[in-house]
């Protein structure tokens, strides 16, 4: 079995996220505008074959596990089809996607025979009209049908990931968490992160340590067992729950020393650090028939030149100056 790559801060890089789309059925106020969203052409977004043999390429370099993600990527035509190819893929242990929740009902059970091992729920509140407010869509009922027919379908785990914005949703952390107590979802609560500048986000944040304070006032918390992952959340457990609680904290107690990550956009450029400009094109080198070595090393190339950490400090923390969100990919 192939070791996969290191950076120059000897961290293994052995995960890839896969954006396919950067359209999404939601516009959800802190991730984009409600009209005017730009959109990446569809000649230039990774067709089929480029994402599944890009995805052979990097297996090949001992990374062994992918996100699809999105934009929204079960809006993309076909996108069984993908999920199954690539997770016949020698190498690739670990295949899962990220969804708002919308289409899952429809694509839950689908997910699961063509290869789906975990999935990843964006839910930041449990009342309808919030959420109604918070995407600009009344489709709260239609995201948990999805999340009980992915339950239903076996996929596990089933990770919700609420952004927790003050003002907007905090006051709903302990009915979040007590989810816990009935299912055994990963309930993972994240920082709120600037990615629009609007003056209208200014003070969302709560930070992780005030998140786990409230936790504690539920119940009895206790760290948890990591399993497999060393992803950005620190695990925590209610005392008889079935489930898991996550904090992600990457404004107040970044992960960047964990960080074994990689992400391709959906236009084909390779992003080493979400919260950086720098872009390497992967595309071009596809779509020109490049060797699979010759693409390999572009990517070895990349991981060299990885930044040991992000600066919150630093304008380049406004990553929408350069690309939006959903067209990085989540």
């Amino acid at each position: 079995m192939v070791a996969p790559p290191t950076d120059s801060f000897k961290r293994k890089i052995d995960y890839l996220r896969l954006s396919i789309t950067d359209r999404c059925n939601l516009r959800c106020t802190y991730c984009m505008p409600e009209h005017g969203v730009p959109k990446i052409d569809h000649a230039d977004i990774l067709r089929y074959e480029e994402l599944v043999r890009l995805a052979e390429i990097v297996a090949g370099m001992g990374m062994s596990k992918i996100r699809i993600t999105g934009g929204e990527p079960l809006v993309r035509k076909d996108v069984l089809t993908l999920c199954e190819r690539i997770s016949r893929i020698p190498g690739i242990r670990s295949l899962s996607i990220t969804t708002n929740g919308v289409l899952l009902s429809d694509f839950a059970r689908g997910l699961r025979d063509a290869g789906i091992k975990r999935i990843n729920v964006s839910l930041d509140t449990l009342k309808p009209e919030k959420y109604a407010l918070i995407t600009r869509s009344d489709r709260f009922s239609r995201v948990w049908e999805g999340i009980m027919a992915a339950q239903e379908a076996g996929i596990s785990p089933i990770k919700l990931n609420a952004v927790v914005m003050n003002g907007v949703n905090d006051d709903e952390i302990e009915d979040l968490a007590h989810l816990t107590f009935k299912y055994p979802f990963h309930v993972r609560f994240i920082e709120f992160m600037p990615f629009r500048q609007q003056p209208e986000f200014e003070g969302r944040l709560v930070p992780a340590p005030e998140i786990l304070a409230r936790l504690r006032r539920v119940a009895p918390l206790a760290l948890a067992d990591n399993g497999e992952s060393n992803g950005p959340a620190l695990h925590y457990r209610f005392e008889g729950a079935l489930g898991k609680l996550g904090i992600i904290s990457p404004v107040s107690d970044h992960f960047c020393p964990s960080c074994n990550r990689l992400r391709v956009t959906a236009d084909g450029k390779l992003r080493t650090c979400l919260f950086s400009r720098e872009e390497t094109d992967l595309r071009l080198p596809l779509r020109q028939g490049n060797s699979e070595e010759e693409i390999a090393d572009r990517i070895r190339s990349a991981i060299s030149l990885k930044p040991e950490k992000h600066q919150l400090s630093d304008a380049v923390f406004r990553k929408c100056i350069s690309r939006p969100m959903f067209s990085i990919g989540g």
